[in-house]
């Protein structure tokens, strides 16, 4: 939406002119619809409307953050400041998520997924990451944001299908005609986390302003987190008994567990060529190893240019480059068999007449290949965004806006000291009889070992030789490539006509079309694709999808400066979009905005969503994790009045559940990535909302606002211990299908938890947003701003027809995702003369823990919640002439993250991001030229 201010009259209605944030019309070069050196008037888009507007006319909800408000932080990425605020919910992915997080940094909103919410950049598209289905945010440098614009209703009727939860649309510096240099460092109390920013930006104006050109450039760092450096996650918890002592570490051991062919007892070498029962003592701290927060760092580039012909003609392009690596550390590759569709065996047996088999008869072994090494990820990522287009005036108030983007990311993944399965068995002497099947009966033969080049015979209970070692060990890797195109031509006339009769506006248009294609390819590892790695097997993937859209805006002022009517606008908009794969679909939504006097204003929208699966749901390649889950074959008793059906299931699998010992404890190999049998989910937004802005308390503005979404035909993946309750107790049986056979010694070879059309979802909540500045002399001043979220409801239906799952106030503690009932982030600060002192808590609210399918009660469960949490920071700024300093600390008083027995971390990582590096200091230094 464009607001044009023409005088000082319409100031005092700008603090309410978005969700309660304060505004003030600076004017911002980037935003021009025509040539600002030959307009009188200032012009400021505003994320929802491609309509001006004076005033305060906006019905949807708008939250502005600006630079300052993120230079007050620590933040060296956007991502990590985004997780302050109440509405950014806890499904996206956090720099602090080691495992399965790709290196990435990416948001949601309402706690819908990150693929529900459009990232823009200056109001236009840019090129996604090719790992993950979101824009990095580790690849926007933080220094070059001028301010963000966050939509919080949904906006698919105006930017398209990815908008179902709103858009954040991140506004960079342009236009500039000035330079500056800025260095930032920082470094928590254990001395790690080391984070290093230098950035720098130079204007030039050419041809007596006509046109500018400026040059943007950041280098940062941010160091890694050891999970052995935190106490509190030094030792992950696997289980949650509700009598009894707890369980630590995992029972696949460097030493490897037999599973005795007699008694299925798990058994581990006593060092003397026999075995013994394996102990607690036994069991290995795979966190050691491991980190809770990759090493990361950003190297980007951009350009940005445009040049004034005439009114009628602005010509513009911006081109961006990043580059960005990451790194982690993992624990030793676990071993217990091969992963679905392999056709390697699905247990690894040492097969009878083997020398290293006691027993005389074929035995399953599971083992943690420490000899191999740490597993070390490292990702690099080249993203590519080149836009261009010219912009101005048609005729008359007629305004035109034509441009092209192209984008194009690419990935390369390379993990060191992966198992090669195949050369394993080999150094083992196990063949199988029929090479086709996984359950294959196998033999013991030396022969396919002498004859393999590079393989020696290895007892896999003794230390590895070097040669074994390097004949099983390989490094995976594994590339992905997106690109999208997108050509887009607007026009707009915020003047069409007046409405003919008294306190009647002019009627604004907008409309235009959009034409996007985006292609995703993933070509796995050869090896991976063979099924000869103990990780995923997969296949190459790629595909792609083009739509058309057309799209038209009405803003009509139905009364303006009437009694009880001082603005009465209703905003119209709609979308039809025709995509190659699904056929054509049409959204609208409607908005108004009623301001009875000046003081107080009410808004409400109605709005529909079609969202058609990403290229990442139908075309991301598939791979394996391990997240927190039980077999419920291991613990058949927990499931209450579904005990009975839990053991019948089992025993029906040839498993007896009183005996029976699961290879893994606390978490479970799980399948993740695309889904090419997808179909699209609808959804409905509407929001009612006021907004009060006083004029007897002079810069106060208060927001509160009402939202409710609903979905349809949901598109998203289930959660492991989700699929396999909803199976074993009977209650989903159609989940069963999503369960691999189990292996030749009963153990679980993978959950498919891939991409679903799942039943729906339904959320609704408050925001309360108040910001307050006073003057208290000459010098001094006092600034209040408060965001506050109360969530109402959060139901979830994982099958069409099938029961919705209250999961309000709720901590999803094996996947780390929570909706707590309250949120709020909170900032004040005192400003005197060039020294400011600014002030930050947000608090996350109590949740009970629920595990998918059942909350948690004392009776089956020793711990049940999470309690609520503040996290407190504090900045020091000083500003001489051309120099700015910044000093603060973030986690002000050291607070843990809540303790949360997630099998992995000792915490809910996405949830508790801020808190997991401990306290945090940092200093900036920025000098003007």
């Amino acid at each position: 939406m464009r607001l044009r201010f023409f005088s000082k009259a319409a100031l005092p209605f700008c603090p309410a002119l978005v969700g309660g944030m304060m505004w003030s019309p600076v004017l911002f070069a980037d935003d021009r619809t025509e040539s600002v050196k030959s307009s009188k008037s200032e012009d400021i888009v505003v994320t929802g409307s491609y309509l001006a507007g004076s005033g305060n006319r906006t019905a949807n909800p708008v939250q502005i953050i600006s630079s300052r408000d993120i230079q007050k932080t620590s933040a060296i990425s956007l991502g990590d400041y985004l997780t302050r605020l109440p509405s950014v919910g806890s499904s996206g992915t956090p720099n602090t998520r080691t495992n399965g997080g790709g290196g990435v940094s990416c948001t949601d909103l309402r706690n819908l997924g990150q693929g529900r919410v459009l990232i823009l950049i200056d109001g236009k598209r840019t090129a996604m990451n090719a790992g993950s289905e979101c824009v990095d945010l580790n690849a926007i440098p933080v220094q070059q944001i001028d301010r963000i614009e966050i939509l919080k209703d949904g906006g698919s009727e105006l930017y398209g299908a990815d908008a179902v939860s709103g858009v954040i649309n991140i506004r960079l510096k342009h236009d500039l005609t000035g330079g500056n240099l800025t260095i930032k460092g920082g470094i928590t109390q254990y001395g790690d986390s080391r984070s290093g920013l230098i950035s720098g930006y130079k204007g030039f104006n050419f041809d007596h302003g006509r046109g500018n050109v400026t040059l943007f450039g950041q280098y940062d760092t941010t160091g890694p987190i050891s999970s052995r450096d935190r106490r509190w996650a030094a030792l992950p918890q696997n289980d949650n008994p509700a009598s009894g002592a707890a369980g630590f570490g995992s029972s696949i051991i460097p030493g490897g567990v037999a599973f005795n062919p007699v008694t299925g007892k798990k058994m581990v070498s006593d060092g003397n060529g026999g075995f013994r029962s394996l102990q607690s003592s036994d069991l290995y701290n795979f966190a050691e190893g491991s980190m809770l927060q990759n090493y990361h760092q950003n190297a980007a580039l951009s350009g940005d240019a445009h040049y004034d012909l005439n009114a009628h003609i602005t010509l513009y392009s911006n081109v961006r480059y990043s580059h960005t690596t990451a790194s982690r550390q993992l624990s030793p590759a676990p071993v217990q068999g091969s992963i679905p569709p392999s056709s390697l065996p699905s247990s690894w047996v040492i097969p009878a007449g083997s020398p290293d088999n006691p027993w005389g008869k074929d035995y399953a072994v599971t083992k943690r290949m420490e000899d191999l090494g740490y597993r070390q990820n490292d990702f690099a990522v080249d993203t590519w965004t080149v836009m261009g287009g010219a912009k101005g005036r048609i005729v008359g108030d007629w305004q035109y806006d034509a441009s092209m983007t192209y984008g194009v990311s690419q990935l390369t993944a390379q993990t060191q000291n992966m198992v090669n399965y195949r050369h394993l068995l080999e150094t083992t002497g196990t063949e199988q009889l029929d090479p086709s099947s996984s359950s294959s009966a196998v033999r013991y033969n030396p022969d396919i070992c002498v004859a393999a080049s590079g393989c020696v015979l290895q007892n896999p209970f003794a230390p590895y030789s070097e040669q074994a070692a390097n004949y099983v060990r390989f490094t995976q890797r594994d590339h992905a490539d997106y690109q999208m195109r997108d050509v887009n031509l607007r026009f707009h006339n915020n003047h069409v006509l007046s409405l003919p009769y008294r306190h009647g506006g002019q009627i604004g248009l907008a409309l235009g079309m959009e034409h996007r294609s985006e292609q995703l390819s993933y070509k796995p590892d050869s090896v991976v694709e063979r099924g000869d790695s103990t990780g995923a097997t997969t296949a190459y993937t790629g595909g792609g999808f083009h739509v058309t859209e057309g799209y038209v805006e009405g803003k009509i002022p139905l009364l303006e400066h009437a009694f009880l009517a001082r603005d009465l606008t209703v905003d119209l908009q709609g979308r039809v979009s025709a995509y190659n794969t699904f056929g054509t679909t049409k959204n609208w939504k409607v908005g108004l905005h009623w301001a009875p006097v000046q003081d107080i204003a009410f808004r409400a929208t109605l709005g529909t969503s079609y969202r058609q699966p990403s290229i990442y749901s139908l075309y991301g390649g598939r791979t394996l994790s391990y997240p927190s889950a039980s077999d419920p074959c291991s613990q058949a008793g927990a499931y209450g009045t579904r005990a009975g059906t839990v053991r019948a299931r089992c025993l029906s699998e040839g498993i007896n559940p009183e005996t029976f010992s699961s290879a893994f404890v606390g978490q479970l190999p799980t399948l993740s990535g695309g889904n090419t049998a997808l179909k699209p989910e609808t959804g409905r937004t509407y929001t009612i909302g006021t907004v009060v802005t006083p004029h007897w308390v002079p810069h106060l503005s208060l927001s509160v606002e009402y939202w409710h979404y609903t979905l349809q035909n949901m598109i998203s993946a289930p959660g492991t211990q989700y699929i396999l309750d909803g199976c074993y107790t009977g209650t989903e049986p159609q989940l069963c299908s999503l369960v691999s056979p189990r292996s030749t010694s009963g153990q679980l070879t993978a959950i498919s938890a891939v991409q679903q059309n799942l039943g729906g979802l339904r959320t609704n909540g408050l925001d309360i947003d108040l910001t307050y500045r006073m003057r208290l002399g000459r010098q001094d001043s006092l600034s209040l701003s408060e965001n506050y979220q109360q969530l109402i409801g959060y139901f979830q239906q994982y099958t069409p027809g099938g029961a919705w799952r209250n999961y309000t106030g709720r901590l999803l503690y094996l996947s780390g995702s929570g909706m707590p009932r309250e949120r709020s982030y909170t900032t004040v600060s005192w400003q005197h003369g060039a020294f400011s002192l600014t002030y930050m808590v947000q608090y996350i609210g109590g949740m009970h823990w629920n595990d998918g399918t059942n909350d948690l009660a004392p009776q089956t469960a020793g711990r049940t919640r999470s309690p609520g949490v503040f996290l407190q920071d504090v900045t020091l700024g000083y500003r001489a002439g051309r120099w700015t300093v910044n000093t603060g600390v973030n986690n002000l008083f050291n607070r843990q993250p809540p303790f949360v027995v997630d099998g992995a971390s000792n915490t809910a990582v996405a949830q508790y991001s801020g808190f997991i590096p401990g306290r945090y200091v940092f200093a900036q230094v920025g000098v003007d030229f």
